[in-house]
């Protein structure tokens, strides 16, 4: 039986693995989405694996904004008590807000997730199929045979036949197989406010504002239970700073109930690579996944499902590898063949960065009023298209369906 998803039973779990295996199948760094998921499929099929993070709790330090779209949400099984209600409706707004352009769907396309209690439920998830978790233990590299993580009580050597990188858009483990990093980031920043009941329909609210948010949006998502309000772009480029362009968003933000504006329940904010997946994200001695592969969305900076799909086929490529006894099936573990699927999202991610003042954005929002210009943002935001993987694994992409 799955245990409970709540702080003090994933304490209780990890407490009991204070002497975890020196020796296992597969060491995964970082518990996020992807890394939870990658154990997860790997101690399914019977191998021994160790995650470790450095964060002492799973509920704090989250830097997603948690929205799953459609795709997501019809291909996995996602806990339903950690999803808000569904949203079909975005509104789109210029820098001066005026004449924005609202588009609906007639599917719900996104659920704003609460990620704390998701992420413990999907470590739950994880313990219950085998896999040993060590929270407070940081990756501090290879060494002869094998790998250091540091503790609480202090250093210890595990031998794995694999590293997985799930450690995020700065990752150690990148640097220290040799493999690509990512170079193209934004920044962002959001704060989560309880809001109280209505009767307005959930809304996704964006404004595309160069001072606000250079080369990305400024956001409130509104699902009648939480408002999530954010803005992200490229760190070099905000006036004065990231914090102060969410503190001037946040007190004129669109969706949020008239004069309400409450103290935050909870803060997030980290970068996110935008510059697609990278090209060499795999090695004899391990892989990676979700942002520290790059697996983001150029034009979206959506993460959540790419990190899903890639961790799929990061597990089945471990678990060929490890049943032969070689490490040849990483080989297809490709990130420039998954790259050049990315093409056109990556030309759209050059032209969001390139209007640098509200006048420039203004002209370019002028084409969303168009119905060529509206039939392509709905194909952007309602579209089905997801992330890209090669033919030949599609076919293990079905996990919880």
């Amino acid at each position: 039986m799955t245990p409970p998803a709540t702080e003090d039973a994933l304490r209780s779990v990890t407490r009991r693995v204070r002497k975890p295996s020196t020796v296992v199948d597969a060491l995964v760094v970082g518990a996020g989405l992807a890394g939870l998921h990658t154990a997860t499929l790997l101690a399914r099929r019977g191998h021994a694996v160790l995650l470790v993070d450095r964060r002492s709790s799973l509920t704090t330090t989250i830097r997603t904004t948690g929205i799953f779209v459609r795709r997501t949400l019809d291909d996995f099984a996602l806990p339903a008590d950690c999803l808000g209600p569904a949203i079909r409706r975005v509104v789109l707004y210029p820098p001066d807000r005026r004449r924005p352009v609202a588009l609906t769907s007639p599917r719900d396309e996104f659920r704003v997730a609460d990620m704390g209690p998701l992420y413990l439920a999907a470590a739950a998830r994880a313990v219950d199929a085998g896999a040993q978790i060590l929270l407070g233990t940081r990756y501090a590299g290879p060494v002869d045979g094998g790998y250091v993580v540091v503790g609480p009580d202090g250093p210890r050597r595990v031998r794995a036949r694999y590293v997985v990188g799930a450690d995020g858009a700065h990752s150690r483990v990148a640097s220290t197989l040799g493999l690509d990093r990512n170079r193209h980031l934004l920044v962002g920043a959001e704060e989560v406010f309880a809001v109280p009941a209505t009767h307005d329909e959930p809304t996704f609210h964006c404004v595309v504002d160069p001072t606000l948010a250079p080369g990305y949006l400024a956001w409130v998502v509104n699902d009648g239970h939480q408002a999530h309000v954010g803005v992200a772009g490229y760190q070099n480029r905000f006036p004065a700073g990231l914090r102060d362009a969410l503190s001037r968003f946040r007190a004129a933000a669109p969706g949020l109930p008239a004069g309400h504006r409450p103290d935050a329940v909870e803060r997030r904010g980290g970068p996110i690579p935008v510059g697609g997946i990278l090209r060499r994200i795999a090695c004899p001695r391990g892989l990676l996944v979700g942002d520290a592969a790059g697996a983001v969305s150029p034009l979206t900076a959506g993460g959540l499902d790419p990190c899903l799909r890639l961790s799929e086929y990061a597990a089945s490529t471990l678990d060929d590898a490890l049943r032969a006894g070689t490490s040849e099936p990483l080989r297809r573990y490709d990130g420039a063949a998954l790259r050049a699927r990315f093409r056109g999202r990556l030309l759209m991610r050059h032209g969001l960065a390139r209007p640098s003042t509200p006048e420039a954005a203004g002209r370019a929002f002028a084409l969303l009023r168009t119905p060529v210009g509206q039939a392509a943002a709905g194909r952007v935001l309602f579209g089905d298209r997801s992330f890209p993987a090669p033919r030949a694994t599609e076919e293990v992409l079905t996990w919880a369906r």
